[in-house]
């Protein structure tokens, strides 16, 4: 097949529908202010979070399992930045092209950074933690290494890694673009949408939802507190199940 043969076959094609699902970065405004969401969203847990989703037939926006706290304390959500990277060992131009990415962190961001599976080198580190909390970022999430661990707990951020190593970035990958949809594990993730962590894991909430999904998840706190109490006082399971509990 010549370049023109692939070029008409590919004009046929009907994929709209792909790219505005795949490729639209969402822009909803909330009824309330985007810190007090976030603040709101910070008394909650994953579990409750994620139980929601469900409802709402949304089964794959947690992060894979290996995504974990650096420290287990940390509960915090922000509004998604992505990164994206990939093996590489080029040199030239990736330091100003970090550059640009970091003038462009906002507050309130949670960094997701995408670094296309590799194993070998850390994206995260001591002097990106001190940038990125000067900012106002209020987190990240790095799909691989991070380093400089003992700085980081020290600047008091919330961090969520794959595993740790010594190695630098520069000659072992390259930042392709960021403020993009990327893909982690089964979990796509837009520019602006919401990212929750905390001891369990991470998840993205679609920005389009990520009001009612506050809303129903503060419910579900609140059922769950009854059913604790219900517990504690000794009802059975049957007489719990029947007004309404679960287990």
């Amino acid at each position: 097949m010549s370049i023109d043969d692939y070029k008409a076959e590919v004009s046929m094609m009907r994929l709209e529908k792909l790219t505005e699902q795949r490729q639209r970065i969402p822009d909803t405004k909330f009824p309330i202010p985007e810190t007090e969401l976030l603040e709101r969203y910070e008394q909650l847990y994953t579990g409750a979070i994620s139980d929601v989703m469900r409802e709402f037939c949304l089964l794959e926006q947690s992060l894979p399992g290996h995504v974990k706290p650096l420290r287990d304390a940390d509960t915090v959500a922000g509004f998604a930045f992505t990164v994206k990277s990939s093996p590489n060992t080029r040199i030239e131009g990736e330091m100003e092209y970090r550059t640009q990415m970091l003038d462009e962190m906002t507050p309130n961001a949670f960094i997701v950074w995408d670094t296309t599976n590799d194993q070998h080198a850390t994206l995260w580190g001591g002097v990106m933690t001190a940038t990125a909390k000067k900012m106002g970022v209020r987190a990240a999430c790095i799909d691989g290494g991070i380093r400089d661990t003992r700085q980081i707990l020290d600047a008091d951020f919330p961090v969520y890694y794959k595993y740790r190593i010594p190695n630098g970035s520069l000659g072992r990958c390259q930042i392709t673009h960021y403020q993009l949809p990327v893909k982690i594990g089964e979990a796509l993730i837009r520019p602006g949408d919401l990212i929750f962590a905390d001891i369990d894991g991470a998840l993205c909430v679609p920005r389009e939802i990520a009001y009612d999904v506050l809303i129903r998840a503060e419910e579900i706190r609140a059922n769950e507190q009854k059913i604790f109490g219900w517990v504690k006082n000794g009802e059975t399971i049957k007489e719990i199940v029947k007004k309404g509990g679960y287990f």
